[in-house]
């Protein structure tokens, strides 16, 4: 059974992994980015969460901004020694905090068309029609577990059930190279990204027979 849930919002960076230091956005989001917002409104241990189109709304565009970071993080150590009354973990905003900048897309809509799986771990009363209504009636009515975002938390995401029919999507096609298509959390102590070849025909990005790469 299948959802078809809207999204918009000002701002949205889907980053991509090979920027290690000034963030860049991907041209679309990424089927985990797309899977994280639709499972922000409704996950459950019964069921699994499959990304089958992306319909992008508007037209790509992107803006650059600065903005000021911190450079590091606490330790484990510090932290642990604070825990024991030893000392205490802070981070010092004056000399870590840094500018730098973004390429992130502005004035974003898209349509996310997903499916989901029963897993073995649902309840002996779960079934796809419960599931089904339970995410229709959340996206109705605006509820979320937490606040779906855009790739990054400052990007909100608005969003909503579509059932406008057909999806005005643009009039665009090209290649986008290879994205990040999720994580594989198969061996949890050696959690691998995958990767996809990304064609999108006509403002639509098709998931449901791309080739999947580690």
């Amino acid at each position: 059974m299948s959802i078809k849930m809207e999204v918009w919002g000002d701002y949205a960076c889907f980053t991509r992994p090979e920027m290690k230091v000034e963030r860049v956005s991907y041209d679309v989001p990424t089927p985990s980015a797309a899977r994280g917002m639709v499972e922000s409104v409704y996950f459950h241990n019964g069921l699994r969460w499959i990304i089958d189109r992306i319909y992008v709304c508007n037209p790509i565009r992107f803006i650059n901004i600065r903005r000021n970071e911190v450079a590091s993080k606490v330790s484990k150590n510090k932290i642990l020694s604070e825990a024991n009354g030893k000392a205490l973990s802070y981070i010092n905003r004056r000399k870590e905090t840094q500018q730098r900048a973004t390429t992130m897309l502005r004035d974003v809509h898209y349509v996310i068309e997903a499916h989901f799986e029963m897993t073995d771990q649902a309840n002996p009363s779960d079934n796809p029609g419960k599931f089904q209504d339970i995410v229709k009636r959340r996206l109705r009515n605006g509820q979320a577990y937490m606040q779906p975002y855009l790739g990054c938390r400052e990007c909100t995401a608005h969003f909503r059930l579509w059932e406008g029919g057909d999806i005005p999507t643009i009039d665009e096609t090209r290649d986008l190279g290879y994205m990040l298509y999720d994580m594989d959390y198969s061996d949890s102590q050696n959690i691998q990204p995958m990767f996809f070849r990304a064609q999108m025909v006509h403002g639509v990005i098709d998931l449901t027979d791309c080739e999947v790469v580690k």
